[in-house]
């Protein structure tokens, strides 16, 4: 969790640099960020499933491996093309770490207050991860952007060694490999994602037109070829509780505007106001400082209140944060203590009591042998959301002259949007639930 993180914080800080140095436009920029989130998120659920029938450990480790190389190969190349492809093979790496991560998590530790408790611990490293990615981005990107290509690389091989003692062994569980199944879900999504974050730049060319008849065509078949046999890669039945299916939402809507956000911030900082990058990772450092200080908490809120008003309060702080900045934002003399920071603070605020309460719910009730499959599926709908949401804020943003904040407005207005539904998705079991309450 915090490798992810710490990725994800430093490769957001360094895309100016990257497009400075190699000529990138921000259509092309985005691919930097697209591309791992193309690996990541057509092949989560795989990655998840096959951690539940090989072995947890096992596959966590091996992936942890392919990771850790494509980040070093990302920082040795100087062409566009390769730089994308280091991308997305560690996205497919970490398709197979994070869910198998989280699954590990789940089925060491009992449903309740053991595993709400290791499941804000979890957020806590992802927190630290973030703000140290931020704030070691800005002090290397300073001297090469490559060296935040390189730190991640270190990072595994300690956490190889750590896992050697840690992760204890695990035998997957009884079970054939549905590789039927893994072909046309794979294919699918790949062709998905692809299609998601090509169109709103390129629109519908003739290769976009065939992606998309042929994630249509594969998903479709396999939904009936899951439905026909005895172990399916994905047992459907899981999207019938709707809890998870609303933690999955709430998770797109977290990922989907946040990670737009950053991306907009990035490049207006530096790019508009003529930041450095230390100084931009310094201005977003607080929002990582406040979810690694009330993380630890989170566990404790959810004991008590549960995890939907959790995620309610977490959309809400979301939505207060986007309109802040919108609002804040086109000040000619921005001062940060005013016009940023309260911004920053409350996105941490929604991302400290909202991403532990996301995952308990989106795993809660799920047996041990399926704690995979719930694992990638809530963080598929994450880097999904992540996908939709960035490029079409990219195209949004593309194309204006970077002479003030208005060029970045319907960005603003679209993450603050996807915040919004992400609120009323959430709101829904409460309304079911007084409807319950009345009615009875």
């Amino acid at each position: 969790m915090f490798l992810d993180a710490l990725d994800v914080s430093m490769v957001g800080v360094a895309l100016p640099s990257i497009g400075a140095e190699l000529g990138l436009e921000t259509s092309s920029l985005q691919w930097i960020v697209n591309g791992y989130i193309l690996g990541y998120g057509g092949l989560l659920l795989l990655g998840g499933r096959m951690a539940d029938l090989l072995g947890r450990r096992r596959v966590f480790l091996a992936a942890l491996v392919v990771f850790g190389l494509a980040s070093l190969v990302g920082g040795l190349v100087d062409n566009e093309g390769l730089l994308i492809a280091s991308r997305i093979v560690k996205g497919v790496a970490a398709a197979f770490t994070a869910p198998a991560a989280l699954s590990i998590i789940t089925t060491t530790f009992k449903e309740g207050h053991d595993r709400n408790k290791a499941l804000s611990i979890f957020t806590v490293f992802g927190a630290t991860g973030y703000a140290s990615g931020l704030i070691v981005s800005g002090l290397l990107t300073g001297i090469d952007w490559r060296l935040t290509f390189y730190v991640p690389t270190v990072v595994v091989a300690a956490v190889i060694v750590a896992a050697f003692f840690v992760i204890p062994k695990s035998e997957g569980e009884h079970g054939r490999i549905d590789f039927g199944g893994a072909v046309l879900l794979t294919g699918g999504m790949l062709a998905a994602v692809y299609t998601i974050v090509t169109v709103p730049e390129h629109g519908f060319t003739p290769f976009t037109v065939v992606t998309t008849i042929a994630a249509v065509v594969l998903i479709g078949a396999f939904l009936v070829v899951e439905n026909k046999i005895r172990e399916p890669l994905v047992r459907l039945g899981i999207l019938k509780v709707k809890s998870i299916v609303r933690a999955n939402l709430a998770a797109m809507a977290i990922f989907g505007s946040y990670i737009s956000f950053q991306t907009i911030v990035s490049l207006y900082l530096q790019n508009t106001l003529q930041w450095g990058p230390l100084q931009m990772a310094l201005a977003l450092a607080p929002a990582g400082i406040i979810v690694a200080i009330l993380s630890p908490l989170a566990g404790k809120f959810i004991d008590r209140y549960g995890t939907t008003p959790m995620i309610i309060a977490s959309m809400g702080s979301f939505v207060l944060g986007y309109l802040w900045f919108i609002v804040r934002a086109g000040d000619p003399t921005p001062a940060y203590f005013v016009d940023y920071l309260p911004a920053f603070l409350l996105l941490g605020l929604g991302f400290a009591i909202g991403f532990s309460a996301t995952m308990v719910q989106a795993t809660e009730g799920i047996d041990d042998d399926e704690q995979g499959l719930a694992s990638g599926l809530v963080q598929t709908s994450g880097q999904i959301g992540g996908a939709v949401v960035l490029a079409v804020v990219t195209g949004l943003i593309s194309g204006g002259a970077a002479t003030g904040i208005g060029q970045y407005t319907p960005g603003l207005y679209l993450v603050t949007v996807v915040a919004i539904v992400g609120l009323l998705a959430s709101a829904t079991a409460l309304l079911g639930r007084r409807a319950a309450i009345e009615a009875a």
